[in-house]
């Protein structure tokens, strides 16, 4: 009675494990490219003046106009693609903001809640679930109802832009 029990136990467990074993929270990258890239590249930018931001924006040109890719994943951040026409396809423009730059949140520390009301909450950043290369980047794309994935090596970096301050408009007339 006792190996029955013992036997039955071992069942349940080892078809409880097969059935997680095909659970995973890992994305599969495809091994083929879903559509031939131009030369994929990001370029470093920081406003001109104090507080008006910073980042990179990681172009992805695309000849193939009938794959549409969704997000791009580089350097642990992600985001949606933006998509522009370009000579020959599409450019599809990934905008990632750096912490350098960035206008300062105020903070209003009281022990009366009353007074921080107004306090924005920090934006907590997940992390992507691909370990990639600085010179690495997964861009998403959607086919038969599916999200698939694939990684693009070897992006290059091109030049900053760093945009100055502009002086003002004197011709502006302010009422």
């Amino acid at each position: 009675m006792k190996s029955l029990k013992q036997i039955s136990f071992s069942m349940v467990m080892l078809i409880l494990m097969a059935s997680f074993s095909q659970c995973s929270t890992a994305q599969k990258l495809q091994e083929k490219a879903p559509t031939q890239f131009g030369d994929v590249y990001f370029q470093k930018w920081t406003a001109g003046v104090k507080g008006g931001g910073s980042g990179l924006n990681l172009f992805v040109p695309v000849k193939d106009k009938s794959v549409r890719l969704d997000s791009a994943y580089f350097r642990g951040k992600a985001v949606k693609f933006e998509i522009r026409e370009a000579n020959e396809g599409l450019l599809y423009v990934g905008r990632f903001k750096t912490e350098f730059n960035q206008p300062k949140q105020d903070m209003i520390m009281s022990s009366d809640p009353n007074k921080e009301y107004g306090n924005q909450l920090q934006k907590k950043t997940s992390a992507i679930p691909f370990e990639l290369k600085d010179d690495e980047c997964v861009v998403s794309y959607i086919k038969d109802g599916k999200i698939l994935y694939y990684k693009i090596s070897n992006v290059n970096e091109r030049e900053s832009l760093n945009y100055p301050s502009a002086p003002p408009n004197k011709n502006i007339k302010i009422n």
